[in-house]
């Protein structure tokens, strides 16, 4: 996903080997620091935030959750962003790699990978993806969701192209989706709203793997990795939504009793 130019000349003097988002967070930060905001202050909303930094909205989502993890904001599903504290002296942000990094990268490397997969996948393999979206179907029935099926369906693509190194890379992006701050706070988003892993893309993949198709697997990868960032992006901001839906549906409920 290409970040998009930004209008803040401030923006791009600032940290420029940084990402868009990482320097929409240093701006913010330096107005938590310079007493713009205040502890319990609402930041500008998402959208506003977009447009005043011409930035699209997955690079202020980022930004957000970068300040978050570390404790700088807290934001409020259905409500926004408000300050949660205050930087102390000399603290400057950091940052990890953030969820939208890593499946651009996963998109990257995976989709190479299930082109070269296709080629040298045995019929063991095949076999064991096949269960594997079963299995994914059936755990998506479930309360919560380990997403293990999931995590073994790609490993298993990245096993089957006989190549060590390829192999060695994918089990890292895994591994930081659960290690990384910004990837973990963002994927329990999703699965707070209800993001499964979607067994039709799966079983995509696994009909091109099993025509030995490499260009339809590479294709089905890509189409499903793509689809994970929309996902990460719209099903959180769709939660958010529906919380402030059930709010002031819960508002008024409130308000009709205590008039009646």
């Amino acid at each position: 996903m290409a970040d998009q130019p930004i209008s803040d000349t401030s923006l791009k003097d600032a940290g420029s080997n940084d990402r868009l988002y990482q320097r929409i967070a240093r701006k913010l930060f330096d107005q938590l620091n310079s007493g713009a905001f205040a502890v319990g202050d609402r930041l500008p909303a998402e959208r506003e935030l977009a447009v005043e930094y011409g930035a699209s909205r997955p690079a202020v989502r980022e930004a957000l959750i970068a300040l978050e993890v570390q404790g700088f904001i807290e934001v409020r599903l259905g409500s926004g962003a408000y300050v949660s504290r205050l930087p102390g002296q000399g603290e400057k942000p950091a940052f990890a790699i953030t969820a939208f990094e890593l499946t651009e990268a996963r998109l990257m490397f995976e989709g190479e990978a299930a082109a070269l997969a296709a080629l040298h996948i045995t019929p063991e393999q095949l076999a064991k993806l096949d269960a594997l979206v079963r299995a994914m179907a059936a755990e998506n029935l479930q309360s919560d969701v380990t997403e293990e099926a999931d995590r073994d369906f790609h490993l298993t693509i990245a096993a089957a192209t006989r190549n060590a190194g390829v192999l060695r890379t994918i089990e890292d992006l895994w591994h930081l989706r659960s290690t990384s701050p910004e990837c973990a706070l963002l994927h329990a988003k999703a699965r707070d709203a209800k993001v499964r892993p979607v067994v039709e893309e799966h079983a995509a993949i696994l009909q091109a793997l099993r025509a030995g198709d490499a260009n339809a697997a590479r294709a089905a990868m890509r189409a499903h990795l793509a689809a994970v960032m929309d996902h990460l992006l719209f099903k959180t901001e769709e939660l958010a939504v529906e919380e402030a839906r059930r709010a002031l549906a819960d508002t008024r409920r409130r308000y009709a009793v205590s008039t009646g």
